[in-house]
């Protein structure tokens, strides 16, 4: 059974990520929700097999207490990715209301820059050739003078 899930969880990620890996703002979100969903049943696979209450009377040993923190954790990831997803459809929502499509565009800003890098680049390359050239010529120009 424990392997099962731990198949189920590798699912959930590699599907999330796949979605992610999409320009619509809509798969993205599932993409987020269904990793949340996977690091979810991973907190709870973690906490090990079904046990007693975290927290029981004082007349029992402690051999029987389940371990309490992996389902904190849990209820934790659920609200901090509830507080994602919404902000996200939010973002989405208003993102479709100004372009009127859910698609992601591309940074036209973006591959400004990174036009401008490579032809920084490509000038920084031609002066340390010509540098080199200099460095090569200018011992033999010492030797002569000293």
């Amino acid at each position: 059974m424990s392997l099962l899930l731990a198949a189920l969880v590798a699912t959930l990620f590699a599907v999330g990520v796949y979605l992610l890996l999409d320009r619509s703002l809509v798969r993205i979100v599932l993409g987020l929700t269904l990793i949340a969903y996977g690091a979810n049943l991973l907190l709870v696979l973690a906490g090990g097999g079904p046990g007693e209450a975290p927290f029981v009377f004082a007349d029992r040993g402690t051999e029987d207490f389940a371990d309490p923190l992996p389902q904190a954790l849990a209820l934790t990831a659920i609200v901090i990715s509830f507080g994602l997803t919404v902000f996200l459809l939010a973002l989405a929502y208003r993102s479709s209301v100004l372009t009127g499509d859910d698609a992601v565009e591309n940074d036209l800003e973006d591959r400004r820059i990174a036009r401008l890098r490579r032809e920084t680049d490509l000038d920084l390359d031609e002066l340390t050739d010509e540098l080199d050239a200099l460095e090569q010529h200018e011992p033999a120009s010492r030797e002569r003078g000293s």
